[in-house]
């Protein structure tokens, strides 16, 4: 579809955030569509931007009102397709759980709730990965339920611990909760299980086996499979630096593009496996000790850094239109987004230089930056407005000092 062609859908993004604003300028680059974002509280990630319109439903997160609320902004926006995207895994859930409803209104690019269960639950998606060969860390499962006093790890500490969980995750409230843990011994792991297991939250917790390096070890891939089940879509990134906020770890800040046919390998034969459909997005680590690539989990969604996908040439939003609103078929083999010369990054130049510890990926970081490579998904010469215009140099100043804090 040529961008000049009259649109006849409409995105309506469920957040406020980062992701957010990413997705709907992917939307706006490739079709000059406005989206609609609906989100909980008034964003300044998203106010007064051209791009969007902002609704403010205070109540989206309580489950007798979700679907009610997205019924009336459907009524509202009747006469185009609508494209209903998430950016949260509570988000995906209550549309996959509400979904014989939503179709109704809305297109839903998300699986189904079976495979959507077996694939979010972390221990579920490990098994998954044993069955089809592909590496993930040495893990053990602690029931939150069962509370065991003992804690018999196959693997020295430290240890990451994380929920099996995020959707039911979300709701538990303790002092010192994270959104992934690092524990130095024993006596750290079982006062945070305490805490953990007093909160409410009642699933499994996973305690894993801390895969050495730093951050520029970690890689992202994002996949798009089709209506049929098949893998059409493949961008494989370089980490170099993560988010270090408690609820923010784990969150690529910078990311230089590359092909990193192995993990590519290892994803198709996953996702083909179980019959996944729409946008997965993979975090994963390099194993100095053996080589190996190992899968952390899968994202049923477009993940918060989606930004790195379209800033290379390859507009991650295009795939589900092609495929759900206009239904056009595909190659048979996967297109690879092949430009490595792109820079996503959400911190300044200044913060790289200071924070990334490998000299190769420093001096690669100021080359794609001399050329104008370097892509910040918030700062979009489409904006009109001024006031919206003047908050990425604002942002870029916080997290100079987030980073220095």
């Amino acid at each position: 579809m040529e961008k000049k062609q009259k649109v006849d859908f409409l995105p309506i993004i469920l957040g406020g955030d980062i992701t957010t604003y990413s997705l709907a300028r992917s939307f706006h680059e490739e079709y000059g569509v406005k989206s609609v974002a609906v989100s909980m509280l008034k964003s300044i990630m998203i106010s007064h931007s051209s791009i969007i319109e902002n609704i403010v439903v205070p109540d989206m997160d309580t489950e007798e009102h979700f679907v009610e609320r997205l019924i009336g902004i459907a009524k509202k926006y009747s006469g185009r397709k609508l494209l209903l995207m998430a950016c949260g895994d509570w988000y995906v859930r209550m549309i996959v759980e509400n979904r014989a409803e939503l179709e109704k209104y809305y297109v839903v690019p998300y699986i189904q709730e079976d495979l959507l269960n077996r694939l979010v639950l972390k221990d579920s998606f490990y098994s998954i990965c044993d069955e089809v060969g592909v590496p993930y860390p040495k893990t053990f499962v602690y029931d939150c339920k069962d509370r065991p006093e003992k804690l018999e790890l196959p693997f020295d500490y430290p240890v990451i611990a994380k929920p099996a969980s995020s959707a039911a995750y979300h709701y538990a409230k303790f002092e010192g909760k994270k959104k992934v843990f690092r524990m130095k011994t024993e006596e750290e792991l079982k006062i945070m299980l305490d805490k953990l297991c007093a909160s409410g939250y009642d699933y499994k917790f996973l305690i894993q086996d801390t895969i050495p390096g730093l951050d520029f070890n970690m890689r992202i891939l994002t996949c798009y499979c089709d209506r049929h089940g098949k893998v059409r879509f493949m961008s494989s990134g370089h980490v170099l630096l993560e988010d270090n906020a408690a609820m923010g770890v784990g969150n690529p800040v910078a990311i230089i593009n590359d092909v990193n046919r192995e993990i590519m390998e290892h994803a198709k034969r996953l996702l083909e496996h179980v019959g996944y459909t729409g946008f997965a997005n993979f975090d994963i680590k390099y194993d100095c000790r053996d080589g190996s690539f190992r899968f952390f989990e899968i994202n049923t969604r477009l993940g918060r850094s989606n930004f790195y996908v379209t800033a290379s040439g390859f507009n991650a939003v295009k795939w589900i239109v092609d495929d759900l609103i206009y239904e056009k078929d595909f190659d048979e083999e996967p297109v690879i987004a092949d430009n490595c010369d792109s820079l996503y990054t959400v911190v300044p130049k200044s913060v790289l230089m200071d924070y990334v510890k490998d000299d190769a990926l420093k001096a690669r970081v100021k080359e794609l930056w001399s050329k104008g490579c370097a892509h910040d998904p918030l700062s979009y010469r489409g904006e009109k407005n001024l006031l919206r215009r003047l908050y990425p140099p604002y942002f870029m100043w916080k997290q100079r000092r987030k980073f220095k804090a």
